[in-house]
């Protein structure tokens, strides 16, 4: 159903855009707006585009590029970023890879938990 990697949701610092995944429309609210938050301040502070995507296995990855002449960008602070945000948020973030195994990968709740 899904290819080898599925994009959650994505942040631009150049276009000044975010993007949520249509298929995760029935996340509630308010973990959509963190999400939106999380992702808007990573890249106004270190510039670029982060993608966060869940794998074939269900672990959510963060995805960074940036344009080969962007001199702004800063790669130390977006690795300490997402470090950052990975300790900060590690509740929000396992819950959403347990949501896409349960939902996208139909893997059994009671086993996972």
């Amino acid at each position: 159903m899904y290819q080898d990697r599925v994009v959650l949701c994505a942040s631009s610092a150049y276009e000044k855009k975010y993007y949520i995944n249509e298929d995760f429309q029935a996340l509630p609210e308010q973990i959509k707006n963190e999400l939106k938050i999380m992702c808007v301040l990573f890249t106004e502070d270190v510039g670029g585009i982060l993608s966060l995507e869940f794998d074939k296995d269900g672990t959510l990855l963060f995805r960074v590029d940036a344009k080969e002449d962007d001199f702004f960008f800063d790669e130390i602070g977006s690795a300490l970023k997402i470090k950052e945000i990975q300790r900060t948020k590690k509740e929000l973030l396992e819950s959403l890879e347990l949501y896409y195994k349960v939902f996208f990968l139909n893997e059994d709740a009671s086993k996972l938990l």
